[in-house]
């Protein structure tokens, strides 16, 4: 608790969940934040990629608009950690795969991957409990998507 906690009672805003949905949102866009950086050409490529997915289907555009609005505000507020910690805790356990998946592919999209992508997917898989074999597969099928 900080100073300003015990003196007005107030608490953090850090909220404890995501729905599945906004976990694994959560994921691509601190994915796609790892190297500091997000381009309109990334924001793009993630909303497209999502409103493909089963997931999102029944998302509007409104709605998806709000919910990275959330999520940008915490990560901008609270940091990459903060915004994973409570996405990890969040995904149901059958979207980490996928999870991982999508953000394995925004990353590898543009051609380029920093040394921070490359540290944030070895974090990540690790830390939704993917195996290194599945995640060692997951990287060289994007890595061969992502090829042409």
């Amino acid at each position: 608790m900080g100073l300003f906690d015990k003196m007005f009672g107030t608490q953090s805003q850090v909220q404890d969940a995501f729905t599945p949905a906004e976990a694994f949102a959560a994921v691509t866009l601190a994915a796609i934040t790892s190297d500091g950086y997000l381009s309109e050409e990334e924001a793009r490529a993630i909303s497209s990629t999502l409103s493909r997915m089963r997931l999102f289907r029944s998302y509007s555009n409104d709605v998806m608009i709000r919910m990275f609005d959330k999520l940008l505000g915490l990560l901008r507020r609270e940091g990459i950690n903060t915004l994973l910690n409570i996405a990890k805790e969040s995904l149901p356990q059958d979207l980490r795969e996928s999870a991982f998946a999508v953000a394995t592919d925004l990353v590898l999209a543009d051609g380029i991957v920093t040394q921070e992508e490359q540290g944030f997917l070895n974090d990540l898989y690790q830390d939704l409990g993917i195996s290194s074999n599945t995640a060692t597969q997951i990287v060289e099928v994007m890595l061969i998507k992502n090829r042409g």
